[in-house]
Order: structure tokens, then sequence, then C-alpha cells
């Protein structure tokens, strides 16, 4: 994913959020309507979301430390596992919270034409949102499904906002029929049943976010296609025999590792040894160029031969 891409995403998803929650808690001001304040609250935790991603991207731009010295790039992962973290708290509970305790309430709504006019601004203002994301993924995820995109990206930014944009549609989707029941029937509960939805939603797309995420933390190697790229370009090599193992790891989104155990001839000097490992590294850094750390330890292939006869 390209920085500029996931950055743009995240600014277009900031814009709506606040424009959004501003909307939603005057609404749910005027109608006393439970699903607009979880709405309202749901969208000041996106827009606290987005600003996360925009610091962790910040963040992961320092430079090499004694401290660290692979540098920083991991922090974005750290600052995508913290959006799930907040979507979960602060989105997901309270509405849980919020819809069970309107469930014991009698209260009606209040000039739930507020309702109606502030969930059809916000979906609009979402669908924008999330056309951008789709747009920017699309741009990046190849032929792959969008499931196999938001599992296998390396890059946190924008599955965290697809998953925001589209948790986001849908809970508008539930505040509109909770609010609607509730107005249609003349039964409060509907709009608290709305409620609920909205947080299990919440609960079940900040426990994807975390799964993910957590994956991320932990260290992902290379895509199978790009460790293929990486062998091809080892073994290409004139001084280079055979790939004897190789282990990669992604210190960031667009940095990775890979460390080879490479077998060389057995008559080979130290100097053709190490030009050829020069060699190697340069095919590797032009066939894939986010491998930007590599190590290569010279050993003989003792596989063994069988003779015929």
């Amino acid at each position: 994913m390209s920085a500029s891409g996931g950055t743009k995403a995240i600014i277009a998803a900031l814009v709506a959020n606040l424009s959004i929650a501003v909307a939603k808690f005057v609404a749910a001001f005027f109608t006393g309507s439970s699903s607009m304040l979880a709405e309202g609250i749901h969208s000041v935790a996106d827009s606290g979301n987005q600003l996360l991603l925009l610091i962790g991207g910040k963040r992961a731009q320092r430079g090499r430390t004694k401290e660290h010295p692979f540098g920083y790039g991991r922090e974005r992962y750290f600052y995508a596992f913290v959006v799930a973290v907040v979507l979960f708290t602060i989105g997901a509970v309270f509405s849980i919270y919020e819809g069970f305790h309107k469930l014991s309430s009698d209260e009606g709504l209040e000039s739930p034409v507020w309702a109606f006019a502030v969930l059809i601004f916000a979906i609009i203002a979402e669908a924008f949102s999330f056309r951008t994301a789709i747009k920017e993924s699309n741009a990046v995820r190849g032929s792959q499904s969008w499931v196999a995109f938001v599992r296998r990206a390396k890059s946190p930014e924008l599955p965290v906002i697809l998953l925001e944009d589209l948790g986001a549609l849908l809970g508008l989707i539930f505040a509109l029929f909770g609010v609607t029941m509730a107005v249609v029937t003349g039964n409060p509960v509907w709009d608290a049943i709305g409620t609920l939805m909205i947080g299990v939603l919440l609960a079940v797309i900040a426990i994807i976010l975390a799964i993910e995420t957590k994956s991320l933390l932990l260290g992902e190697g290379a895509a199978p296609e790009m460790e293929r790229q990486i062998l091809a370009a080892l073994e290409g090599s004139e001084e280079v025999e055979r790939v004897i193992h190789m282990r990669t790891l992604h210190l960031g989104p667009e940095e990775l590792l890979v460390a080879a155990k490479i077998a060389v001839a057995h008559n080979d000097s130290a100097a053709e040894v190490a030009r050829g490992i020069d060699e190697a590294e340069q095919r590797v850094r032009e066939a894939v160029p986010i491998a930007r750390v590599i190590y290569l330890e010279p050993d003989l292939d003792r596989t063994p031969t069988t003779t015929s006869g």
C-alpha cells in the first residue's frame, strides 16, 4: 500500500466522521434516541481512530536508533491494534450498555424528523468515505478477494478504514431501522434494539481488527509470491549454488528483513564468496525493493549425493 493512498483514505474518513458526529449528537439531543447517541459515540471513536492511524504513520517514519536498530516501522501495527481496542471499549461497550439501559426506559422519540435527516446525511457522507477507501484499496489489492486483502495486507491502514467505514454504514442502517420502527410502532424498544445491534456490530469488527493486527505485531513473513521472487533472485546469482534455508520478516509495511543461508562452491575464495554475496543482495533488492535489510550466510552444500551403478 502506498503511504499516500492510506493517508488519503484516513483523512477522508476523519472529515466525514467529525461532521457526522456533530450531526448525530444534535439529533440525539432533540430526539432522545439511544441509537443516535450510540452512533454519535461511534463516530467520535472512529475519528479518534483515524487520528491514531495518522500518528502511527508519522512516528513510523523515525530513523533507526541504538535501542531500535531496525527502526520504528512496526509502530503502524501497534496503533492499528490500539484502534481495535478503542473501537471495542468505547464504541461497542457503550452502545451495548446504552441499548440495555434503553430497554428499561419508556421514553419515546421526540422530533424524529431530526433523526431521519441526520441519518440520511450521515449515510451519504459515509458512502463517500467508503468509496474513497475502496478506490485506494483497489489500487493495491490486485486480484485478491476483499477478505484475502484484509487478512493478508501488510499495511494496516486501508483494511482498518475499510472495516470502520463498512461498520459505520451498517451501523447507520441499524440506527435507521431502530428509529423507523420506533416511530411506526410507537414502541421505544425498537430504538434500543437498534442500539444493541450497533454494539454487537462494533464488537465483531473490533475483534476482527484485533486478530489481524495482532498477527502483524507478532511478525509476519513476506507473502508467498514475494518469497518466490527472493529465492529466484538469490539462486540466479552465479556464486550461489542454492538457498539452504531462508527466513523473512516485515519490519514495517514497506521494509522487509531477509536472512538466508546460501550454498557456495567448495573451491571459491573468500573474495569470490564476498563478491557473490554482494551480487545476490543486489539482485534481491532489484526484484523486491522493500527487501532493505539482507543478511546472507555462506555455507557449503552438504546435501548427500547418490551414485548410480
